[in-house]
């Protein structure tokens, strides 16, 4: 399939007519293709498409048709039925009222080429750049960021269902890709009469012995697949399909095969003993590879992904200033929109998606000069590289962890004078430090301090001090600037004026509810982390998309709240 770059068509005279008849004041499709027709451009699509072969659906047009999708919380069969019957869809996508539109697999086919080419964000950065053009969005300033959970799009496995779903996963693409090989491998009436239906719980034994039959029966039939794929003489390509990989993968984390005193190759499900691979590693899905299983607090648990949302948080202006004001719309106070959209898999912690992050808003221009995060994203070398870089990061750290310190009642680190060019710490107690170490833990530079056990054995403060058994005190630093700069964040957030203006964070939870409401955002529509990546780009999209429209129309901030019924009764009743 090959392209020509024309972009969006022009909008057919009768189109318009009709258009602007039925909508006299304007739709959010109308306004978009009125205000936005340059952001859906075919040429940022030309490496995802040959130059020979018949000429595709304009990549520009599906890219808006994908935005509306998500504005309006669409399915592809319900997107494509719009693009024919909806007349504010047809003016947006320049179709004649006659068009008979499209298939819904386009959007399909158009999704799966943007996430093979690594052409996720095309949409949400040319927005971006647009906004930055029009002065919406710009370097400096202040934005928060905020993360939440999302469910990936394949049922959730236990570690029996999980193991048997593999074999028959794995079954039913070979029964696809090698069937005469497959036949040559097992008893294919046997198989079938096992892995036809899918693998569910409810239709398993109750019986705990049987269960256990059933996990050995699983794990045998895994490893005869496996062994038959990875032989001498089985073709290679039968081992590079994706199936009958991730099986291979599941064996390993399920199952342990060892040897019996007869030299017997015998296999067993892993216990709790035996161990399993971490988190970030184990599969949950045969049909998913990239979602994870992940916890938060006691409550939440997910199998699926995290997505991080950062935008701009503006606040309403001084009265002797126009900075802020909107010279297309009048209006006194800018959009919040979203600048950044960072999807991982459910076991990456906030803290590691802080760098690149603040990384991407620099490189596309609008890094902000506050950057407002909850206690996830910080740690003592973020907050100094994120000074380095111009960006103040607002947010609360972690508190010193020690027995001391949460006790309350001896003497934490702040207690003790440190001395960084004689390299020596003075304690409570008038007494120096013995050693200085400086040492590597968990890859970062730290310095371990050790007191003598001859100066802390006799000293009168000993209980407040420490209860180790050498009977000395140890402390653990990071090097001076880290030091420094964490000391002084954990002083500045106990501050009111610190905590009045870090309630703009809070801000961002109602971000995070826009966005499930217009676009699903936490439940997957896809599998695969680009796939996932994509559909959270156009959400975002979408979602500035709405933003803009509102700051077209009605102001984005606009605070006027009309009086319930109640209140209303009140009043006449009073009056």
């Amino acid at each position: 399939m090959s392209m020509r770059p024309v972009g969006l068509p022009e909008v057919p005279e009768q189109t318009v007519v009709v258009a602007r008849a039925a909508f006299p004041k304007g739709s959010l499709a109308i306004r978009v293709r009125d205000r936005l027709a340059e952001v859906f451009a075919d040429e940022p699509f030309a490496e995802a498409f040959g130059v020979r072969g018949a000429p595709g659906l304009s990549p520009g047009v599906l890219s808006l048709v994908t935005v509306l999708q998500f504005a309006e919380d669409l399915t592809d069969r319900q997107a494509a039925a719009m693009a024919v019957r909806a007349i504010d869809w047809k003016y947006a996508l320049g179709a004649e009222l006659t068009d008979t539109g499209f298939d819904a697999s386009v959007l399909c086919r158009f999704r799966a080429r943007l996430a093979d080419n690594g052409m996720e964000r095309v949409v949400f950065d040319r927005l971006l750049e647009h906004c930055k053009a029009a002065g919406l969005v710009a370097a400096g300033g202040k934005q928060r960021t905020d993360s939440t959970h999302v469910i990936s799009a394949v049922r959730d496995l236990n570690r029996l269902e999980l193991a048997g779903e593999s074999v028959r996963a794995a079954l039913e693409a070979l029964a696809v890709a090698a069937p005469a090989w497959l036949a040559g491998q097992i008893d294919v009436t046997e198989f079938a009469e096992r892995y036809g239906p899918r693998i569910e719980g409810w239709r398993m034994p109750s019986s705990q012995t049987k269960r256990d039959r059933l996990a050995q029966v699983f794990g045998q039939d895994a490893l005869a697949l496996c062994q038959a794929a990875w032989a001498a003489g089985a073709p290679a390509w039968i081992r590079e399909i994706e199936a009958v990989a991730l099986l291979r993968q599941v064996l390993v984390q399920t199952y342990i095969i060892r040897s019996d005193a007869r030299g017997r190759q015998v296999i067993k499900k892993r216990d709790a003993d035996d161990g399993v691979p971490p988190g970030q590693l184990r599969l949950a899905s045969p049909y998913d590879a990239d979602a994870r299983w992940a916890a938060k607090g006691d409550d939440l648990f997910w199998c699926g992904y995290k997505i991080h949302l950062t935008e701009t948080c503006t606040t309403l202006p001084d009265t002797d200033t126009d900075t802020d004001t909107d010279t297309d719309t009048g209006t006194g106070v800018m959009p919040n929109l979203i600048t950044d959209v960072h999807t991982t898999d459910a076991t990456v912690p906030d803290v590691k998606a802080t760098a690149p992050i603040q990384h991407k808003l620099a490189e596309h221009g609008v890094k902000p000069a506050e950057h407002y995060l909850d206690s996830g994203y910080p740690s003592a070398d973020l907050i100094t590289k994120a000074m380095k870089q111009g960006i103040h990061m607002v947010t609360p750290v972690l508190l010193d962890r020690s027995a001391q310190a949460k006790a309350a009642a001896g003497f934490d680190k702040t207690a003790f004078t440190i001395n960084w060019k004689t390299r020596q710490v003075r304690c409570p107690a008038g007494q120096t430090s013995s050693h200085w170490n400086p040492v590597k833990q968990h890859g970062k530079d730290a310095i371990v301090i050790t007191f003598s056990v001859l100066t802390c054995r006799e000293c009168p403060f000993q209980q407040q001090c420490t209860t180790s058994k050498p009977r000395r005190r140890m402390l653990t630093l990071r090097p001076e600037e880290l030091h420094e700069n964490l000391a002084r964040a954990r002083a500045e957030q106990k501050t009111d004026t610190w905590k009045n203006k870090y309630a703009l964070r809070a801000g961002v939870e109602g971000t995070i509810n826009q966005a499930l409401d217009i676009t699903g955002i936490r439940r997957a529509r896809y599998r695969g982390l680009p796939k996932v990546r994509l559909q959270h780009a156009f959400s975002a999209t979408a979602l500035n998309i709405v933003r803009l429209d509102a700051h077209w129309t009605t102001g984005p901030l606009d605070r006027t709240r009309r009086s319930s019924r109640l209140e209303q009764l009140s009043y006449r009743l009073s009056a």
